[in-house]
């Protein structure tokens, strides 16, 4: 017992003279920029009931190498929330921490993390910036990419289809509503949406070959491209016509949002989050370790994809008709009796969401909204 004692007294004492360095140490403000994985974790912040978040790496890391004395007392903020399974390529980070003390070299802060932080999280560059600057709100725009094979979708009406989204919309039919948490306003706009085959060098046959959707847009509505990804290989598939996004964002017309499957979180990739006047500083031997330990993943995968590629071209000598089951994983089978988007059975429409939540206190309505009918904040 005292032995337990003593242990948590040195433990104090440590932590102390941690805060004290920190505290007497220059500090800086910096913006990270990072790549992720997210296959494998629970999304990007940190979460009560799960270690297994991006964030919650990035932060133990930043603790460990003691750049930061806490998250909560270094202006932190982060570009994007990325859901489970999602990956990014440009997640942006700002944090104050500490700086190289006068007269010492400085800190080489992409190295240090990424020898803390797991394989499959890697910080490739950094930046000082102004102590107002903020991942969040200084974002002017940003780019996600969604990853999927060619299969037997029709790329050109997708594309045609993905046409429609550009612009300023009200995007409630193709998001999901977090009135929940306060979110009334579903108008959004999207500079840029296309789709399109990638040049794949790999010679893969066809219906193997990667295609990808690309949108540009300012911010994002909870789970809005796996939505729009949705309906596009309905589309693709040949379920529903272009025109149908055009129908989803007229909620004048359709007031309410009608029953589909999500798309799988995995093809999804925060691409790019584009800034004002930042001053990226890459490290050339700390990229080059990324770019390699970014190979071994791909080798790693990439074995496995060609075992099971050789499995399905021997195989497929054998079935009388090519099957196209490539894009399963993406989103849910519709049933045999395929039902049109605008026939299925509809969600519960915005304003019967709002009346429901200030029922229960969640809500406090606070003024009238051209586009929302209200607009409100939290009550608690």
């Amino acid at each position: 017992m005292e032995h337990k004692k003593l242990k948590a007294q040195r433990k104090q004492q440590r932590n102390l003279i941690l805060r004290m360095f920190i505290l007497r140490c220059p500090k800086i403000h910096v913006a990270f920029k990072l790549l992720y994985l997210g296959w494998n974790y629970q999304g990007y912040a940190c979460q009560e009931d799960s270690p297994e978040t991006v964030e919650h790496h990035l932060i133990k890391a930043l603790l460990k190498c003691q750049l930061i004395q806490s998250r909560d007392t270094s202006n932190y903020h982060r570009c994007g929330r990325t859901d489970k399974g999602v990956s990014a390529f440009d997640q942006v980070v700002s944090i104050t921490v500490r700086a190289a003390e006068e007269g010492k070299p400085p800190i080489n802060y992409c190295k240090i993390l990424n020898r803390l932080l797991p394989e499959n999280i890697r910080i490739i560059s950094w930046a000082p910036v102004h102590s107002e600057f903020s991942a969040r709100f200084s974002c002017n725009k940003r780019m996600y990419r969604y990853y999927f094979p060619k299969s037997n979708l029709d790329l050109k009406k997708m594309n045609e289809a993905a046409q429609h989204l550009v612009g300023v919309h009200d995007f409630r039919n193709l998001c999901k509503m977090d009135v929940a948490n306060g979110v009334t306003n579903f108008i959004r706009s999207i500079e840029k949406a296309t789709v399109s085959e990638i040049n794949d060098r790999s010679g893969y046959f066809n219906g193997y070959e990667m295609c990808q959707l690309e949108l540009i847009g300012k911010a994002y509505l909870w789970h809005q491209v796996r939505c729009i990804m949705a309906v596009l290989l309905l589309v693709g598939r040949g379920l529903e016509e272009p025109r149908i996004i055009a129908e989803l964002l007229d909620t004048d017309k359709n007031t309410r949002k009608p029953q589909y499957a999500l798309a799988n979180p995995i093809g999804l990739n925060l691409y790019k989050c584009y800034f004002d006047e930042v001053d990226w500083t890459i490290d050339p031997e700390e990229l080059t370790n990324v770019v390699g330990c970014l190979q071994r993943l791909w080798t790693e995968h990439k074995i496995k994809a060609t075992q099971i590629e050789s499995m399905i071209t021997d195989l497929e000598k054998f079935v009388p008709e090519q099957i196209f089951e490539q894009n399963a994983i993406i989103v849910k089978r519709e049933s045999r009796q395929y039902k049109q988007l605008l026939d299925r059975h509809k969600c519960n429409s915005l304003e019967d969401r709002i009346e429901h939540y200030v029922k229960k206190r969640k809500l406090d309505i606070k003024k009238k909204n051209k586009h929302t009918k209200c607009s409100c904040f939290l009550g608690f």
